[in-house]
């Protein structure tokens, strides 16, 4: 049997760093996709917990002061708002991360598909070169013979020097789509998470303003003021008797000495005319 030629070699080896490249991404794209996703099911786990702690906040507000109770229902509110964003995040981690990386898994399965038919391709042209060679050893004067391996060779060399071009082409845009799908899938992680830290940073912060007012004294004497206790009322009409009855000084106008002087003189000067 005749040695493979260099050409051939080469090919082999192509072949070869394919399958290992396509192997790294199934491999490192698979292990992304469930890391990502673990990821996002904490987060969903987060949230959910947030929504039990903004639930009890509220049923222990509703025992409190009514200061403090404003305050602390405003905080939930405020809470309330950023897991709403954070469902939102869970969502857009799942569509723009998760799900890219896992069809990652077709898009490698695709690129085997060709790689197999390049291969299948290239083994055709190997055995008909063995068959040309073995029909020369064996009947070295059948011109006829000969040809007519010749020209299956010729042809089965073509089909694999297509495939093979079609191959190195589709695994280019391989390379260069998965660079770019790993930009965009990187940079939306990143979008996603700054997104939704900015808004919970401006929600945070409401929150943290809300509870920081609620003034402690107001919330103090409340209690002071509804634990005096209620003043007894006494039988009809000595109701008031309780009370100090108000002096006379804020009833009734006082009169002016000076005035009182004066009006005297103008009668007598009167009763002289």
């Amino acid at each position: 049997m005749m040695s493979r030629t260099p050409d051939a070699r080469a090919r082999d080896n192509q072949t070869k760093q394919i399958q290992e490249n396509l192997s790294n991404v199934e491999k490192h794209f698979g292990d992304m996709c469930q890391l990502f996703a673990a990821y996002v099911r904490k987060t969903a786990r987060l949230r959910d917990k947030a929504d039990l702690l903004v639930r009890e906040i509220n049923v222990y507000a509703e025992t409190e002061t009514p200061n403090l109770k404003r305050g602390m229902k405003h905080f939930a509110d405020q809470l309330a708002k950023i897991e709403d964003y954070r469902q939102a995040e869970v969502e857009r981690l799942e569509a723009k991360v998760v799900e890219p990386l896992k069809s990652y898994g077709a898009v490698v399965k695709r690129k085997r598909e060709d790689l197999k038919t390049t291969q299948s391709a290239r083994d055709r042209e190997s055995k008909q070169m063995a068959q040309l060679e073995r029909t020369r050893q064996r009947n070295p004067s059948d011109r006829q013979i000969i040809s007519q391996a010749e020209s299956e060779l010729q042809r089965a060399t073509m089909d694999a020097t297509r495939t093979t071009r079609q191959l190195e082409e589709t695994i280019d845009e391989f390379e260069k789509q998965k660079i770019r799908d790993i930009k965009k899938i990187f940079g939306e992680f990143v979008t996603v998470e700054m997104s939704f830290h900015a808004k919970a940073l401006e929600v945070y912060t409401a929150a943290y303003q809300s509870i920081q007012s609620v003034d402690e004294d107001e919330d103090l004497e409340e209690p002071a003021a509804s634990s005096r206790p209620p003043v007894p009322l006494r039988d009809s009409g000595s109701s008031l008797q309780g009370f100090a009855r108000p002096h006379r000084l804020f009833h009734e106008p006082v009169r002016d000495p000076a005035a009182n002087h004066h009006e005297s003189s103008e009668e007598k000067r009167r009763r002289r005319g």
